[in-house]
């Protein structure tokens, strides 16, 4: 299974791409660390920017994608501009797509650790967190593993 992590943070989504083949990890290369929204975001940006997303996922054969969720309000807030990122995302068709809270994410790591120091990873800083999401995503299909309920 080959999966895209998603952060988005600010008009930039950074993806880390991630893949599972007999237990073993893999992070293949890819053209794009980060796609960046538009400026102006009219319908054409948002269009231009879902379809580069969607030939990126079709290129490298991605099976699904993870994005980190953030909040919607607060000091640690997403942008509107991340929440247009992240719809446009969503609405590509034929496209699995989920969204991990960071609480989520905490939980599956911390059942199972990455079995790798980020450092030797040999991706940019600034994917860490899509690293991070990817892999906690990986873990969630292969285990199972749901969010525990809120209350």
């Amino acid at each position: 299974m080959r999966i895209c992590g998603v952060e988005m943070k600010g008009s930039e989504a950074n993806l880390c791409l991630l893949s599972l083949e007999n237990d073993v990890f893999h992070i293949p290369d890819c053209r794009a660390r980060k796609l960046t929204f538009p400026k102006n975001d009219s319908t054409e940006d948002v269009r231009e920017f879902q379809f580069a997303f969607k030939k990126l996922m079709e290129d490298y054969k991605v099976d699904a994608v993870a994005i980190r969720e953030r909040p919607t309000k607060g000091k640690f807030a997403g942008s509107a501009a991340g929440f247009k990122m992240e719809a446009a995302i969503q609405l590509i068709e034929k496209l699995n797509v989920t969204v991990l809270t960071p609480t989520h994410i905490k939980e599956i790591l911390k059942r199972n650790p990455i079995p790798v120091a980020f450092s030797e990873t040999g991706l940019k800083m600034f994917q860490e967190v899509a690293f991070s999401t990817a892999f906690a995503s990986l873990m969630k299909e292969k285990y199972g593993i749901e969010e525990a309920p809120t209350e």
